[in-house]
């Protein structure tokens, strides 16, 4: 990722350098069509799978996907805005437990996630290279519109990463 970008929290690495090698926008385009792939071809009779107590479904994955691009583009719009203020930090496990999949299909989940995805898209492209250089505050430390945008990309690739090992 180009020195530019940074700064980011450490944590924030673990995803980032999932997707650093490709420009911004053909990263977040090439993870969301990795995981339509992905989830095209996953077995429905294991939506409902967790591999273990405690941990979530396919479906709670999709939506918790679908939650955390929504969050970090609304933090990256706050900084390319230049709004200073601290964001609070989100609990993804409370944000799981209170989304209710039941009633829903792996492919209205994945729609909603390609909706939620495409729309990012949109407003990372509008995000001129000064703005996509702003800082913002976060719990973890301060992070750079340009890196939010690699964090979105790369947090598809490392629960595809998991689907692949711990679901399939």
């Amino acid at each position: 990722m180009s020195q530019q970008l940074k700064p980011y929290p450490e944590y924030f690495q673990r995803y980032i350098g999932k997707a650093e090698h490709e420009a911004l926008i053909p990263a977040l385009e090439s993870s969301l069509s990795e995981l339509k792939e992905l989830i095209k071809k996953f077995p429905r009779q294991k939506e409902n799978y967790a591999y273990a107590p405690g941990k979530w479904t396919i479906k709670k994955i999709l939506i918790h996907l679908s939650d955390t691009d929504r969050i970090f583009a609304y933090r990256a719009l706050r900084f390319a805005r230049k709004d200073p203020q601290l964001l609070l930090s989100y609990e993804e496990d409370d944000y799981a437990a209170a989304a209710d999949v039941s009633n829903r299909s792996m492919d209205d989940l994945m729609h909603e996630f390609e909706l939620v995805r495409l729309s990012n898209i949109a407003l990372f492209k509008s995000f001129d290279d000064q703005a996509l250089k702003r800082v913002g505050k976060v719990p973890l430390g301060e992070v750079s519109v340009g890196a939010l945008c690699y964090v979105l990309a790369g947090h598809i690739r490392h629960h595809i990463q998991v689907i692949n090992v711990k679901y399939l």
